[in-house]
């Protein structure tokens, strides 16, 4: 529903802030007052095409700003989950505005969007009838939808649209499998190749690593050797150098020290650290020693490294970055080849598979179309039954179902079955019916809308429908039923209309004037809330031209209180 709607610089309108609320709003006012400019800016919210001509004059730029409440309508909540936007409290901020210099913006809950975004949004919202723009009635992709709404099977459409894609899985897996014999051969010619040298290569895990360490030994061993002669000959050495070994020097030390503590026992923690460095270094002088004679070079264990390491380079290049992620390779490439191995085997039982699906699926197709054209007949005798009300008397309509088949006959199953539904017109008498997008007149568009709406009510889900042209050239009794279909239109749905004709006027739940000012030279826009006096004046006005004309005001009193919307404060 539409709850507010603000336009700045937008044509004749300066600033102008309108709140609707739901039911019947119906705007009324002098002929170029500025209805039409109203609806002109709501369309522009909407997403219609635009350009710097709608720019106030003198202004920089055109901005109008709506606020919709979405609870409860699923497929407008769902959009917006899809594109990670939040509702607050069930309501969504729309903002769209044009600068002189041809740039423009579209915000949806104040977050960027292409005016493609804020169109496709807004059709779950808002219907406009009386223009060829934002129409879902005039999408043939729509009127399948709306059908299945009105017969009630949408549920029972979307699970058939999920074995579908069941269907469609299977094919093209089956497609896939079905490449030419000499392309599946090279396939399986070169999965056999690397399956067959990665098992070869009996690689294992950490093996890299290890061998790396053995090459860095092996490469450098006379260095190594040397760095640990060393270290050991510091620790060990007791030959005439000034100094001696580590060991040597410490066991002198313990010896003073053992000395010393018989004199002053306070030396004890000092020995028994001395003795404990002297063990340490004596372990590793120990294990450097026993290391050093386990240390052996051999140029042929060195090449044999070299080489391993080498050919796991060329598998790594060719395989994997890793001996982790070659291994992995191994076994897809494996199970893939397996399946191509078995391809003859598995290939009837796809065949089986998939025409088994496709029997199903096509009964079901069948059943579903069935239940449309039991719907389709209802639906289209009732849109016909009320356009015939709304001064289009000989009119036919038609919810048209069509299939494509194959040379044999037999229909083509898409994602929704296998019917084509697309809704016709024939204003007149001998003319064939065409479809509703190519009806010339607004006034006609607007009133096989309004029957449309008024017949799929329970099944539609967009909440606010604006009709701008829906009672041009009707008057009398078509005038009054034009009304009444409004009216209850307004008791499921949240309806905006203009309207010349005082007879649709009384009926409004909410009623706006539209008035056209002039101030300081310039000319502006204003919609003002008509109630009481002011509002039999405003329907004196359109019954008579004369809205201060007493007998003309209690006409006007006279048809609102026959319509319940009259009192007298």
């Amino acid at each position: 529903m539409l709850e507010e709607l603000s336009v700045r610089d937008f044509a004749l309108i300066d600033r102008l802030t309108v709140g609707f609320s739901p039911g019947l709003n119906l705007l009324t006012g002098e002929t170029g007052a500025g209805k039409s400019l109203l609806v002109g800016a709501l369309s522009f919210l909407l997403g219609a095409k635009a350009d710097t001509g709608v720019i106030r004059a003198g202004a920089e730029e055109s901005l109008v700003t709506g606020i919709v409440d979405v609870s409860g309508n699923e497929a407008a909540l769902a959009w917006l989950r899809d594109r990670g936007l939040e509702p607050e409290e069930g309501r969504v901020l729309l903002r769209r505005g044009i600068k002189a210099n041809g740039r423009g913006s579209a915000y949806i809950q104040n977050q960027s969007a292409l005016r493609s975004d804020l169109a496709e949004f807004t059709r779950l919202v808002v219907d406009l009838h009386g223009q060829h723009e934002h129409q879902s009635l005039l999408e043939p992709e729509n009127h399948r939808l709306l059908l299945d709404r009105y017969a009630r099977i949408q549920a029972e459409v979307e699970a058939f649209g999920a074995r579908f894609s069941e269907l469609a899985a299977e094919r093209r897996a089956y497609e896939a499998a079905l490449a030419s014999e000499r392309e599946r051969g090279r396939e399986m010619e070169f999965l056999r190749f690397a399956v067959d040298e990665i098992a070869k290569a009996k690689l294992k895990v950490g093996e890299e690593e290890e061998l790396e360490d053995e090459e860095r030994k092996l490469s450098q061993h006379e260095k190594l050797f040397a760095a640990v002669d060393a270290a050991h000959e510091a620790l060990s050495a007791s030959g005439a150098e000034a100094g001696g070994g580590a060991l040597p020097v410490l066991r002198r030390a313990r010896a003073g020290l053992e000395a010393a503590l018989a004199i002053d026992p306070s030396l004890s923690d000092l020995a028994r650290r001395a003795d404990d460095a002297f063990y340490e270094l004596e372990d590793v002088a120990d294990s450097l020693r026993r290391y050093q004679e386990g240390l052996r070079f051999s140029p042929e264990r060195l090449e044999e490294v070299e080489s391993r390491l080498a050919d796991l380079h060329k598998l790594k290049k060719k395989y994997g970055s890793t001996i982790e992620g070659i291994l992995a390779r191994f076994e897809e490439d494996r199970l893939r080849l397996d399946r191509l191995e078995h391809w003859e085997e598995d290939r009837g039982e796809a065949e089986r598979r998939i025409a088994e699906m496709e029997g199903r699926l096509l009964a079901e197709a069948l059943a579903i179309s069935e239940k449309r054209k039991a719907a389709a007949a209802e639906l289209q005798s009732g849109i016909e039954a009320i356009v015939r009300t709304l001064g289009m008397p000989k009119a036919r309509f038609l919810a048209r179902i069509a299939r494509k088949e194959l040379d044999g006959g037999k229909p083509v199953v898409g994602p929704h079955g296998v019917d084509e539904v697309e809704f016709l017109i024939a204003p007149n008498p001998g003319e064939p019916a065409k479809p509703l997008a190519r009806i010339a007149s607004g006034g006609e568009l607007s009133r096989v809308a309004l029957a449309a709406k008024t017949v799929l009510a329970g099944a539609d889900a967009v909440g606010t429908l604006i009709f701008d042209e829906v009672d041009a050239g009707i008057g009398g009794e078509v005038a009054v039923a034009v009304g009444e279909h409004l009216k209850a239109l307004g008791r499921s749905r949240q309806v905006l209309c203009i309207t010349h004709l005082a007879s649709i006027a009384v009926r409004a739940d909410n009623h706006y004037r539209v008035d056209k000012e002039i101030s300081g030279g310039r000319t502006s826009t204003r919609v003002s809330r008509m109630e009481g006096r002011a509002r039999a004046e405003e329907i004196a006005r359109m019954l008579a031209g004369d809205s201060r004309e007493e007998a003309s005001i209690a006409h006007a009193m006279e048809l609102l209180r026959k319509h319940g919307d009259w009192t007298d404060g």
